[in-house]
């Protein structure tokens, strides 16, 4: 089980493939959505958003 670099929180599938899609594909240590919208300077219903936005396009990075 990952947890998120910034607070513990485990980490789910999507909150994975977000940090990917957002910070870099290569990493191995990711950020909740909390933590990553904190980083970004977005709100955690525009990360929603964009997940929902990627899973429509048919990125695997989320389900």
């Amino acid at each position: 089980m990952s947890l998120c670099i910034r607070c513990g929180s485990p980490l789910s599938y999507n909150e994975i493939g977000a940090h990917k899609k957002f910070i870099n594909r290569g990493s191995r240590q990711f950020f909740c959505k909390d933590c990553l919208a904190w980083k970004l300077g977005v709100t955690v219903q525009e990360i929603d958003r964009k997940i929902e936005e990627f899973k429509q396009q048919g990125c695997t990075l989320f389900v």
